[in-house]
């Protein structure tokens, strides 16, 4: 006999499946799962006060789960008041709970165009799919890799601040300042592996490496500054500054990186990626480093160095030090992020700079979100104040290298008509096809075989450009996948080279 078929609360079979309609066995734990579908239903009126819930016994068997759970959850819903038992009768929605109502007439939909003072929508920008865990070889740089993040260490720290004691510090408002906790840990243990050391007061906190690049084009970008970036480089920073500024410029690079010329010279502020050039992976040279110190000095050029996953290198014992490390007056404007490192959804990075530039970048920052959530601030100094972060820095650079030397094989073996780049430590390859290749053509023939890759023109300042190129990341992509998805990959590619070239 079905459940359906039984004398219960809910006698059709499709009131089941509603309340409990998304029930997985991979996801949240199954108590959890079950209470908020318990809580969605009484919230929404699916669910009415004093209609009777189903047995444990019956839920149990409904949802094939056990007893127990279902007995936990709804004990736990009768704590809370949501649910009530009454003796021999069974549990029941309580009385006091009325659910949230809803409008739902219909409204015509505004014309807001006319009002917007910026159309952010309107600008290229790098798209990728939101179910991108779903596909079998997402090869996309910047993103996650469930295997790679140190769960059981991050629990941890999470249990360390979660006492009385911690919560009760890093619950309080901050205004404009950050967890002193993860300022020191910055200082102490991030900022020296590149070769940077500062005062607290030159250091602060932002969401992500995005906010920091955002806030510094507000704070040092009008409308009429000369604002240069690498071409290619970093879309969302041309967006940004195509939203701040008249002029941008788009400097002109060679196999070392940046080339300090009149472009670069005529700038006000310049924003460079000398860690691992975005998208090229290119890591400047020491002697390209101090001629744009040079040439920065001599011309009174801002310099921001955007250093967005220098630690992941295990690969030269004798790192190339930071841009910044090397500034001996103040020119150059630090930012770094967890992100590439440790996890994008942690969304905490950092900026060191002069005092005075942190004190305008604290009050730009209260009026937007006062500072970032502090708790997760001081869960990740925890976590890198246990040792955490170290370690974990040592196996996924392990694990990094290992995927690159793979990849680094098997490339040239099954796309024989491409070039390819990868300098030391970057996580991502920058290829560039024959001239004929069309990569927007690439990217959705690979998509619809499961295959995620990244089109290489959204870096360039034309779009006419770089219709040839694209990137493969190898940090959110397990190791026993990449063969099989290059091999996929490599056959689209030399067929489309084959194919584009035979009509050329």
């Amino acid at each position: 006999m079905t459940i359906s078929q039984r004398n219960l609360p809910f006698q059709a079979e499709p009131a089941w499946r509603r309340v409990f309609r998304d029930l997985d066995r991979d996801g949240q734990a199954l108590n959890i799962q079950v209470r908020r579908m318990i809580v969605e239903a009484v919230e929404t009126g699916v669910l009415l006060a004093d209609a009777r819930l189903p047995s444990t016994r019956d839920l149990a068997l409904y949802l094939g789960i056990g007893r127990n759970t279902v007995t936990a959850v709804y004990q736990q819903l009768i704590d809370e008041g949501l649910l009530a038992s009454r003796n021999r009768s069974g549990i029941y929605v309580a009385a006091a709970i009325k659910p949230a109502t809803v409008e739902k007439t219909a409204r015509p939909p505004a014309d807001w165009s006319s009002r917007f003072a910026i159309e952010p929508s309107r600008l290229s920008q790098i798209v990728k799919p939101k179910d991108w865990r779903s596909y079998p070889y997402p090869f996309l740089s910047g993103q996650y890799d469930p295997g790679l993040f140190p769960t059981n260490n991050w629990r941890e720290a999470v249990r360390a601040t979660s006492s009385v004691q911690e919560i009760q510090v890093w619950a309080a408002d901050m205004i404009d300042d950050d967890d002193p906790d993860l300022i020191e840990q910055l200082r102490i243990q991030v900022l020296p592996r590149r070769g940077i050391f500062a005062h607290p007061g030159e250091v602060m906190v932002t969401v992500g490496s995005q906010q920091a690049l955002s806030m510094l084009v507000q704070l040092l970008v009008s409308r009429d500054t000369a604002a240069g970036m690498e071409d290619p480089g970093y879309p969302d920073l041309r967006n940004m500054l195509k939203l701040a500024t008249d002029r941008p410029v788009y400097l002109a690079s060679d196999h070392h990186g940046v080339i300090p010329d009149a472009s670069f010279a005529g700038c006000k502020t310049v924003f460079v990626t000398p860690g691992h050039q975005c998208p090229t992976t290119l890591v400047m040279p020491q002697s390209r480093r101090q001629s744009l110190l040079d040439a920065a000095t001599c011309q009174d050029v801002l310099i921001v160095e955007d250093d967005y996953d220098a630690d992941l290198s295990i690969e030269n014992d004798s790192t190339i030090p930071s841009l910044k490390s090397l500034d001996r007056e103040d020119r150059v404007i630090y930012v770094g992020s967890f992100s590439k490192v440790l996890a994008p959804g942690l969304r905490i990075g950092y900026v060191v700079a002069p005092k005075q530039v942190i004190d305008e970048l604290r009050v730009l920052r209260r009026l937007m979100l006062r500072h970032p959530p502090t708790n997760n601030q001081r869960s990740l100094a925890t976590f890198i104040a246990l040792g955490h972060y170290r370690q974990h820095l040592a196996r996924a650079g392990t694990t990094i290298l290992e995927r690159a030397q793979l990849m680094a094989k098997i490339l040239p073996e099954v796309m024989p008509s491409c070039r390819f780049r990868r300098d030391d430590g970057a996580t991502s390859f920058w290829i560039e096809g024959p001239a004929h290749l069309d990569c927007r053509v690439l990217v959705e023939s690979a998509r619809a075989q499961g295959v995620l890759i990244e089109m290489g023109n959204i870096f360039f300042s034309g779009t006419d450009r770089g219709q040839n190129f694209f990137r493969i990341g190898f940090a959110s992509i397990a190791t026993n996948r990449i063969e099989a998805g290059l091999i996929r990959l490599g056959a689209l590619v030399e067929d489309l080279c084959r194919t584009n070239g035979t009509r050329a």
